[in-house]
């Protein structure tokens, strides 16, 4: 795979930046651990992406997301604002997200490698 072609990673960049600019579109800004968390994980999720997009056949960049996505999940419980609908179902959906799509472009990380076709 080239750099900077994934889909895949796309779809994080994307949704690391959503996460960052949500506490002002949602509307849980004025909530510090709801915002502080999107904010600083939303810049995660862009940094590993990217690090993802640049070197396509790393497998530990995708992990890094899986890891930052169960973060994103547990934070609203582990930080205390569960209670606070929408950055809590921001981050719960987000997190969900990431962690598919970063599993799926682990899925497709060498894959093909060693493969043989058997023709009927």
């Amino acid at each position: 795979m080239k750099a900077w072609t994934r889909w895949q990673d796309w779809t994080n960049v994307i949704l690391g930046a959503w996460l960052f600019v949500s506490p002002w579109l949602v509307g849980f800004a004025g909530t510090a651990a709801a915002a502080w968390n999107a904010w600083i994980l939303g810049l995660v999720v862009m940094a590993f992406a990217l690090w993802a997009l640049a070197a396509p056949s790393s497998r530990g960049a995708q992990w890094w997301l899986v890891i930052s996505a169960a973060w994103v999940f547990i934070a609203p419980w582990l930080l205390g604002f569960a209670n606070q609908a929408g950055g809590a179902w921001n981050a719960w959906i987000v997190s969900v997200l990431v962690a598919l799509v970063a599993l799926w472009a682990l899925a497709g990380i060498g894959g093909t490698k060693g493969s043989t076709s058997k023709a009927a």
